[in-house]
């Protein structure tokens, strides 16, 4: 009932991917620092959002012509996606008599979460060669925005169940579509070069506005974001990679 019933009303926002994982499935995949243990003893399953192409984004755009000052926010697409969780899933919850923690992947917690690792024990995707998960309809073109932690068991479709995307594509346009050559197999993506190739060419970078090797990837491309989407995630990413590089820091970029 919880997940047909979220279905029902996250479909207004564009939150069309609905998956559920649990615990002990999620805790398996991920390092000890990441395992959930006792923080999560009252929680049955782990019931992860997101979105695949760019309904999420249309329904954005939507608000912000509705709300105009909304776009001026530090982080709006952050602050609408709160507020869907807050206006209408929490209520939900609260309507079946089901106790729901919601977390946020652009918020804080103890342990930290790998949304990542929770959306392949969910059978949402599988990490490509890029380091961003591929969905057998969406491809590339998903995101995960929340994560409810409830105490009732439920099940979801698992649509990427035996999905591995990379080893089954022939070509890997995305080696060869990506401008820094910062993909390669079987190495996958090469944060270091990526950030210092677009970072060293703030003034004439062929990736200001896209990642060309997402943009290449042979799954799912009728779903590829809208170029305003495009835009505005990548300028997100660029400003964290400036950052990084900045910071004298190596490891990687999320």
């Amino acid at each position: 009932m919880l997940v047909g019933e979220l279905g029902r009303v996250l479909a207004p926002f564009g939150l069309d991917l609905i998956g559920v994982a649990t615990p002990a499935a999620y805790d398996a995949l991920v390092p000890a620092s990441h395992r959930l243990g006792a923080h999560a003893a009252a929680t049955r399953s782990i019931v992860v959002v997101g979105n695949g192409g760019g309904a999420f984004w249309t329904a954005y755009r939507r608000h912000v012509a509705s709300h105009p000052a909304h776009a001026d926010r530090v982080d709006p697409l952050d602050d609408f996606t709160t507020a869907v969780m807050e206006e209408h899933v929490v209520p939900l919850a609260a309507r079946l008599a089901i106790r729901a923690e919601v977390h946020l992947p652009f918020r804080d917690t103890t342990p930290p979460i790998s949304f990542v690792h929770l959306a392949e024990a969910a059978g949402l995707g599988r990490r490509s060669l890029l380091g961003v998960l591929v969905h057998p309809e969406y491809g590339p073109w998903m995101a995960l925005r929340a994560a409810l932690f409830v105490d009732v068991a439920v099940t979801a479709a698992r649509p990427a169940a035996g999905f591995d995307p990379c080893p089954s594509c022939p070509t890997r346009p995305c080696l060869t579509g990506c401008p820094a050559d910062a993909v390669s197999h079987p190495g996958g993506w090469d944060v270091p070069r990526c950030v210092a190739f677009r970072v060293g060419r703030a003034d004439a970078n062929p990736c200001v506005d896209r990642c060309h090797a997402r943009v290449a990837c042979v799954y799912g491309r009728v779903h590829r974001y809208p170029d305003d989407a495009l835009a505005h995630h990548h300028g997100r990413a660029f400003a964290v990679m400036r950052s990084y590089a900045g910071s004298g820091v190596s490891g990687s970029v999320t």
